[in-house]
């Protein structure tokens, strides 16, 4: 098999993002962790792209703190930046646990999918690169050790992509969601996010608050 090389337009941080690494407007971020429950589960990779073509991969360590992360972290709460996401509830609630922070404001290109696609029950990211940009993604690299001390090139280009198109899916879901008149509904649920990751990692995500329970 030919060996994957990483291109020059992902750059990999052991550590905290570079200072002089900066977003206006929007940034696309995705998370890689060991797991899915963040009480068990930690956070190893936060990829971001500021939709220029370049992917930010930062190695979060184990035993990591927040003192050790003040750029990303400045990046993730600024209220000027919107944080681009696929299933962000997932993604919003591992960085606010690890790093006791509020995520905000944030935009799920999966919620919006499921706003306007209402025709299909597929609203993972590879298949709304296909469908709606004619991008195909592999997801080979999606169950692999996350929190190895070297990253291998594919993880990292797997990685990247996670993050390098969801600035244009959003241009295309928005403009969906405008045309079927659900972008207002679809702001209020990207507002809920913060508190509905915290009642996630609170242990509310079963039972859910907000389903029937027969009495």
């Amino acid at each position: 098999m030919p060996q994957t090389t990483v291109p020059d337009t992902i750059h990999f941080h052991r550590g905290d993002l570079p200072a002089d690494v900066k977003f206006a407007g929007a940034v696309a971020v995705d998370t890689e962790t060991m797991g899915l429950n963040p009480h068990r589960d930690r956070l190893c990779l936060v990829q971001l792209s500021g939709g220029d073509g370049h992917a930010h991969l930062v190695q979060v360590p184990a035993h990591a703190r927040a003192a050790d992360f003040p750029n990303l972290i400045a990046v993730l709460r600024d209220p000027s930046v919107t944080k681009l996401m696929h299933f962000a509830r997932f993604d919003v609630a591992i960085l606010q646990f690890t790093f006791d922070i509020t995520v905000a404001p944030c935009i799920c290109t999966k919620i919006a999918s499921k706003l306007v696609r209402t025709y299909t029950e597929r609203h993972g990211l590879a298949h709304l690169c296909r469908e709606l940009l004619g991008v195909e993604l592999s997801k080979q690299q999606q169950s692999s050790d996350w929190g190895a001390p070297d990253l291998t090139p594919e993880q990292m280009v797997y990685a990247a992509s996670d993050v390098l198109y969801l600035h244009a899916l959003w241009a295309r879901l928005e403009a969906l969601l405008v045309r079927e008149g659900r972008r207002e509904l679809a702001q209020a649920c990207y507002d809920f996010m913060p508190t509905r990751a915290r009642l996630d990692i609170l242990g509310y995500e079963d039972p859910d608050l907000f389903a029937h329970r027969a009495a």
